[in-house]
């Protein structure tokens, strides 16, 4: 069998899985932002309605789901495989939401890399032939991840200024055999790096080794040109992480400042939105990537995006056990042609 794989960690995909269609919700506050044209659904109320953020949570991604199926003309029942998971306990919004959606699903984590991971698993479902039609999606809520993993909104606890702010979003790409849209050329998947940083309200710090493994690897294998890129987008690293990825890839000789920019501080505005540091979670590079960088891929303003989505793979109880953030990147390079 011809392989598919370029150096130790990409992987080109032949028969060009399309992104027929995204669709994203977005919270109250993210639709304050500077990019609050770009998404299909800005909510009034980040309850959306329900009794609990987890619900909510979890009404967002079907939302989300249901407009990338509708937008792209087809049904529920067409989709093969539904690719889905969040921040969480046991992935409770996405697994709810499967419940109603019915199509066969897996439940993937990959904290905030999850949207990547994603995008990943169907691009090369479809690929290899086992599917026409894959979703992809992840969601993020603040109320749900502020008092899974830090403190209750109750408490108002005050953070330091390297803490970014949780995302209130959800977004899902439908994946195809056929279709018209932007395609899937390469992924590179990460490996687990921890460099020992141990402060979950430094997320940025502690992915940022995570993203320029990914991102180095990425031109390693595949010998690309940087340049060559409209757009590398990591997924939450804020304004510390950034600054870290940029530099230590220069040290590296790998200069992406050029066309790099960071979702979590494309979300928001810094100076206006007290975020600290920027966005952060699942629903961040998710709906960025679902809103503002699909719309400019259709629109062919881009025409080759690198999302590199990054998640701390962290839980309440290794927090509770003292254990360092151990961290992930996934990279999937968007093209036109």
């Amino acid at each position: 069998m011809k392989s598919k794989r370029i150096g130790k960690m990409t992987v080109k995909l032949e028969n060009k899985p399309t992104i027929i269609s995204t669709g994203s919700v977005v919270g109250p506050k993210e639709g304050e932002g500077p990019l609050n044209q770009y998404f299909d659904l800005v909510l009034t109320d980040d309850l959306y309605g329900q009794k609990t953020w987890e619900l909510a949570e979890s009404k967002m991604v079907e939302t989300a789901m249901k407009k990338a199926v509708n937008k792209a003309g087809k049904k529920l029942t067409d989709v093969n495989y539904l690719f889905a998971g969040d921040l969480i306990n046991q992935l409770f919004p996405a697994s709810f939401a499967a419940r109603e959606l019915e199509i066969p699903f897996f439940g993937i984590y990959g904290a905030c890399s999850t949207m990547s991971e994603g995008i990943s698993l169907a691009s090369m479902i479809v690929d290899g032939g086992f599917a026409d039609l894959a979703l992809a999606g992840t969601s993020s809520h603040y109320c749900t991840a502020e008092r899974q993993f830090r403190f209750p909104l109750e408490l108002g606890n005050q953070k330091p200024m390297t803490a970014q702010w949780t995302v209130t979003g959800a977004g899902s790409v439908l994946i195809a055999s056929e279709g018209n849209g932007p395609k899937v050329k390469y992924i590179t998947t990460g490996k687990v790096i921890d460099k020992g940083i141990d402060d979950g309200n430094n997320m940025g710090a502690a992915m940022a080794p995570a993203a320029i493994d990914t991102i180095y690897s990425y031109f390693e294998d595949t010998k690309d040109d940087p340049n060559s890129f409209d757009l590398i987008a990591t997924g939450d690293l804020g304004v510390v992480g950034k600054k870290i990825t940029e530099d230590l890839l220069k040290e590296r000789g790998i200069d992406i400042s050029n066309v790099y920019v960071d979702c979590g501080i494309e979300m928001f505005d810094l100076e206006k939105q007290d975020v600290h540091c920027g966005g952060s979670g699942c629903g961040c590079s998710a709906t960025v990537f679902a809103g503002y960088i699909y719309d400019k891929l259709v629109k062919n303003e881009f025409k080759k995006v690198m999302l590199v989505s990054t998640g701390a793979l962290l839980s309440p109880t290794s927090t509770l056990q003292k254990q360092t953030i151990p961290c992930i990147a996934h990279a999937v390079v968007i093209v036109n042609n």
